[in-house]
């Protein structure tokens, strides 16, 4: 609710901030439910109702704010309105999938990291705005696709469920201080760090689900032709 009272005071960096911190504070309500114990229902539909609110309501208003300003106000009204319809689906299915398909790995793209993306985005759009209008063009595909892809059925993989009850403390110092070292030295290249690590998980299960479509249909195909070529023809169920 802050980062969407911030577009309104026309303070959208500000917004972008609130939204990733979200993000991370995101990252640990789980592990802090287990942790206390205190897992329940309740908070499972809370959680959801809050992401929709965080990231679905939030990145929609920074957006139409930007787009509406390029004087596109219909295109900013259906595009915005096209994500956060497709974020509300995304955490509706993720809700009655959460304990058999989405326990591992995610089906659909997930609305943080589509908030993520599109925030990020925004940054680099804030950053190029004064030089090249370019950006401004391409925020609403954007948009479109992440909202596409928050609905379809392209696995990601859940980074909530790395195992790292196992590693050495030691494994964490180090990851830490690299971590750390690597934002300061290229701190005036955040926003671009940031585009780049969303885009990379985007189009990982993206690369994925096209990877795979492209070397498994013709096995099973020929699978199918081969299992039946000696027996009387029978309608397969694609068939019917």
């Amino acid at each position: 609710m802050l980062a969407i009272t911030r577009v309104f005071e026309n303070e959208p960096r500000q917004a972008c901030w609130l939204i990733l911190l979200s993000a991370i504070l995101d990252s640990l309500d789980g592990k802090i439910a287990r942790l206390t114990h205190s897992e329940s229902p309740f908070g499972i539909n809370y959680d959801s109702l809050s992401d929709l609110v965080a990231f679905g309501v939030a990145p929609a208003a920074l957006m139409f704010n930007v787009l509406s300003d390029e004087g596109g106000v219909k295109i900013a009204s259906g595009v915005t309105t096209l994500y956060t319809i497709c974020g509300a689906l995304r955490l509706a299915r993720f809700n009655v999938q959460r304990t058999r398909e989405e326990k591992k790995a995610f089906t659909g793209l997930p609305i943080p990291a589509a908030a993520g993306t599109a925030v990020a985005a925004f940054l680099v759009y804030h950053r190029l705005d004064p030089i090249s209008n370019v950006p401004a063009k391409v925020l609403p595909f954007l948009i479109v696709v992440l909202s596409c892809l928050m609905v379809s059925k392209v696995p990601y993989p859940s980074l909530k469920n790395v195992d790292v009850e196992h590693r050495q403390p030691f494994d964490y110092l180090v990851s830490i201080i690299v971590a750390l070292c690597i934002i300061l030295a290229l701190w005036q290249f955040l926003d671009w760090l940031l585009l780049l690590g969303f885009v990379a998980y985007v189009t990982y299960g993206l690369g994925r689900a096209i990877y795979g479509i492209a070397h498994r249909r013709p096995f099973v195909r020929e699978t199918a032709l081969s299992e039946h070529e000696d027996e009387p023809h029978e309608p397969l169920p694609l068939e019917r």
